[in-house]
């Protein structure tokens, strides 16, 4: 039978923290997901019993959305329940582009609440959307995260001694401005293009010191990246499909341009590189977790750039 809330979700990071708030809660809710979310879901719980999209309208009166890029599920959620008089709330992942989230063609459809998860988004929300009610609700999938890879690392099992381990998350940067902006650089750069750059910066280390993992956004097809595997040949490797904590955990350095990935190795006090390549835009990630990390920069004489 339905619940009275009803939890929607899409894309994997607002996923990540709907189904860690789930389980931390013990809620009692129903679900509609679709795309990554639903694996997600189903790694929190195992089996997840979800509605179709018009059930849910009718018989729940309260939905808790993430938001997405993806897809339109949770915006037409957001406009349909609103028609209905029932309470929306959106929980805001990440720093970037806020308003661009809750248009579609030109139709905005907004919750009654909108959730985020420290004091830059709740910012960055008030000023976004300064009549709408924001809650701070601390990011319960960055705690339960940060506490995993802490226990993994104590266990002393995931280590390789006698090399650097070097973990590269990828976004499907050109994906997303395609979709938002219909040019696959629209910020400057690629995901590929961002890769590239951090291997170039990486050419004069041995290759016997040094191990770099590739691991896609859930997003992504792994594919892509096969041509910058063949070029680099035994330094790199595509991810085996651990999970994050056991890739970061593993890792001595964190390398990427805005995921949320490089926000969870800074809180479990890894070393964090920023590869936007040159002419890209500046990373959207606050300015307190930029301080906190280090910026890649090629420079040819040098045997070592992170």
């Amino acid at each position: 039978m339905p619940s009275s809330l009803c939890i929607v979700s899409h894309d994997a990071g607002g996923a990540e923290i709907l189904a860690s708030y789930v389980a931390q809660q013990g809620l009692a809710c129903s679900k509609v997901l679709a795309g990554p979310a639903l694996g997600i879901f189903q790694r929190h719980f195992g089996r997840v019993e979800t509605l179709e999209l018009e059930e849910a309208l009718a018989s729940c009166h309260s939905f808790l959305c993430g938001t997405s890029w993806q897809s339109d599920l949770e915006w037409t959620v957001l406009g349909r329940a609103a028609k209905a008089g029932k309470k929306t709330a959106a929980y805001l992942d990440h720093w970037a582009n806020y308003p661009e989230r809750f248009v579609r063609k030109g139709i905005k459809h907004l919750p009654d609440e909108l959730w985020v998860g420290d004091s830059d988004a709740e910012m960055l929300a008030r000023t976004c959307f300064p009549e709408t009610p924001i809650r701070l609700v601390e990011n319960p999938y960055l705690l339960g995260i940060v506490g995993n890879i802490r226990n993994l690392e104590s266990s002393g099992t995931l280590r390789a001694h006698g090399k650097t381990n070097v973990l590269f998350v990828c976004e499907n940067i050109s994906a997303h401005a395609m979709a938002q902006h219909g040019d696959p650089r629209w910020w400057g750069y690629t995901e590929v293009e961002a890769l590239e750059y951090f291997f170039s910066c990486l050419a004069g280390l041995e290759e016997t010191a040094t191990t770099v993992t590739i691991r896609p956004h859930p997003s992504e097809n792994p594919e892509k990246y096969l041509p910058v595997l063949e070029r680099f040949g035994p330094l790199a490797r595509l991810s085996s499909g651990e999970s994050l904590a056991e890739e970061i955990a593993r890792a001595d350095i964190v390398a990427g341009c805005e995921s949320m990935a490089m926000v969870v190795a800074l809180k479990a006090g890894k070393k964090v590189v920023c590869a936007i390549p040159p002419g890209g835009r500046r990373s959207c990630l606050p300015q307190s977790i930029q301080n906190k990390m280090e910026v890649l920069a090629k420079r040819s004489n040098s045997r070592r750039c992170v």
